[in-house]
């Protein structure tokens, strides 16, 4: 016997219909609790391991509605993304979207020339970036200071890192998955937020060979 694998991201509260429709399609289903993950292993050979969002580790019982609860969002916390030329910032009480905020900067598109054009293109560019990132430090400082949960990240790698390595925001700790975003804008914050907060789902389903 063989195992597919797939993985998806589902509501905290759509999680004990999850697990029902699970057994109503695997047969009788023993959950367990794993490394801080609850896990279900079904008659017909196939499991599932469910995360909870922002890094948790699950202690309680295993139980699809008590994992539930406790996949609930924190009461306070943020979430941060950044590209070359373009942010958004958020705060957030559990599920609510108390403060937020979306810039965009231009940043010049890469030059073909060659020789002293190119790095003063090269130049420019990077000073362009630069503000970019200043930018959302700055909102990042104003928007989550003194939040006391975690603050997730996505966007682009190296300018989130430019924009964290603020001394302002040192004190933020961040947590959950990384989140891959296009360039940010509204709707690109409110797929991420929903992403942030999605229990992640590994589903192993037997197959016959």
């Amino acid at each position: 016997m063989t195992r597919s694998a797939s993985e998806l991201g589902i509501p905290a509260a759509r999680v004990v219909r999850w697990v029902d429709n699970f057994v109503a399609r695997h047969g009788r289903t023993i959950l367990a609790v794993d490394a801080g993950e609850l896990t279900g292993r079904a008659a017909d050979g196939s499991m599932f391991i469910a995360a909870l969002p922002f890094g948790g580790a699950y202690a309680g019982e295993p139980d699809a509605a008590a994992f539930a609860a406790a996949a609930a969002p924190p009461p306070d916390w943020g979430v941060l993304l950044v590209r070359k030329g373009g942010f958004a910032v958020a705060r957030l009480r559990g599920s609510e979207l108390v403060a937020h905020k979306i810039g965009q900067r231009h940043v010049q598109g890469r030059s073909k020339a060659g020789g002293w054009s190119q790095q003063r293109f090269a130049r420019r560019r990077a000073n362009q970036a630069r503000e970019a990132y200043e930018a959302a430090a700055d909102h990042a400082a104003r928007l989550l200071a003194g939040v006391a949960g975690p603050v997730v990240t996505g966007g682009d790698h190296r300018a989130v890192d430019e924009v964290l390595d603020d001394p302002r925001l040192h004190d933020l700790r961040s947590g959950g998955p990384w989140l891959a975003v296009p360039d940010p804008k509204r709707d690109t914050l409110d797929r991420a937020i929903a992403e942030a907060m999605s229990v992640r789902i590994e589903v192993l389903n037997a197959d016959a060979s």
